[in-house]
């Protein structure tokens, strides 16, 4: 989703860290977060217990909010809605379009972060981990490469050459996960929301796919050696992640096109996360009421939806959107959004879901013990 929303049809939509201090030091919550999520047999696990991703989006308060505008006041309140919910997972966007935050310069060379960039992150770790809520972080999105925001010529540049992409791993993502690689709440990171648009949309670059690849792989390499968290690609359709699916153009990042571009063993995905809107569905069916295989997804990794509209499906209401998700094999849902970001609902149609399916499912919402 976005900013810049694409789906057919609809318009542009428009305190206590201290920066620098390593993940090993942020303080324990209590509950589930004080324990990482690991895989085992196609599933997620903690403590030993299958974990199921009741979770949500909550992409943004303010656009760009790390190194710009941040409010932790806010992100207190929310994580404690949310938690209130039952929702143990949500995804943050932690770069939206890198207006601020990210030093980027003309040639697309990445010399880092800023100071506050690395503050409000820890920040925001810390009040996930304090209330029981893990984080998907999103590093990036279309919107990076989109002629709306300020900078796209620079990001376009950045992906074109691995020297470019090679800057951003050394000066940006081996920093982060530095510091914050072994923050339990830091539980997986999605490498950019739905890269099918760079691909597809002239105004997002339509940038080849070898690019991207190279970007996913050559970070996936970098986050699977210097620390446990996990790696997934937030994909808007099964069309550039099946080979099986209705007019599907082959997967675009399974592990053997990855490799193809960067042979190493930590070029890989840990699970898949598709996007499901109604726009979906006369194509490939409503994800949430068919299997991740029957929907088109490859069966060599776990499955989530990691976007779907929070006031449910059509013909659906949310909370039978969740229940049904988890009764066809998906490892996990995430409704968009907590916060209203637009008009796809919020925590009053999202909320009232996640706390049914955390009081039929307590056991695989919070198996650490979490209440």
């Amino acid at each position: 989703m976005g900013a810049i929303l694409r789906r057919p049809a609809i318009a542009l939509i428009a305190t206590s860290l201290l920066a620098g201090r390593a993940a090993a030091e942020i303080p324990a919550g209590s509950g589930n977060t004080n324990e990482r999520i690991t895989i085992s047999s196609g599933r997620f696990m903690v403590s030993g217990g299958q974990f199921w991703i009741n979770g949500a989006n909550t992409p943004w308060h303010n656009w760009n909010d790390l190194g710009g505008n941040f409010d932790p006041d806010w992100w207190g309140a929310h994580f404690l809605l949310l938690h209130s919910r039952g929702i143990n997972v949500t995804r943050i966007w932690i770069s939206c379009s890198v207006d601020v935050g990210i030093e980027i310069d003309e040639e697309g060379h990445i010399s880092g972060a800023t100071p506050a960039y690395w503050n409000d992150l820890g920040r925001l770790l810390e009040i996930a981990q304090r209330n029981q809520v893990y984080v998907l972080a999103t590093l990036m999105s279309f919107d990076h490469f989109n002629t709306h925001h300020h900078n796209f010529k620079r990001w376009r540049k950045w992906i074109g050459t691995n020297e470019g992409i090679d800057s951003y791993i050394k000066n940006y993502l081996h920093p982060l996960l530095e510091r914050y690689g072994r923050a339990p709440s830091l539980w997986a990171i999605d490498l950019m929301n739905e890269p099918d648009w760079v691909f597809e949309n002239a105004e997002d670059g339509k940038l080849p796919w070898a690019s991207l690849q190279s970007y996913f792989a050559r970070a996936a390499s970098e986050i699977h050696r210097d620390s446990e968290v996990l790696v997934t690609i937030g994909m808007a359709m099964p069309k550039y992640n099946s080979d099986a699916a209705r007019s599907a153009q082959g997967d675009k990042v399974g592990d053997a096109s990855l490799r193809a571009v960067f042979s190493d063993p930590g070029a890989r995905l840990d699970f898949y996360s598709t996007h499901y809107y109604d726009w979906c569905g006369p194509i490939w069916g409503n994800a949430l009421y068919l299997s991740p295989k029957a929907y088109g997804l490859p069966a060599d990794k776990p499955s989530i939806i990691g976007e779907f509209p929070a006031h449910g499906t059509k013909g659906h209401t949310v909370t039978a959107d969740y229940e049904s998700a988890f009764q066809n094999g998906w490892e996990g849902a995430m409704g968009w959004t907590s916060n209203s970001v637009d008009e796809n609902g919020g925590i009053s149609e999202l909320g009232e879901a996640t706390l049914a399916f955390k009081q039929r499912h307590s056991e695989l919402v919070y198996p650490a013990g979490g209440k």
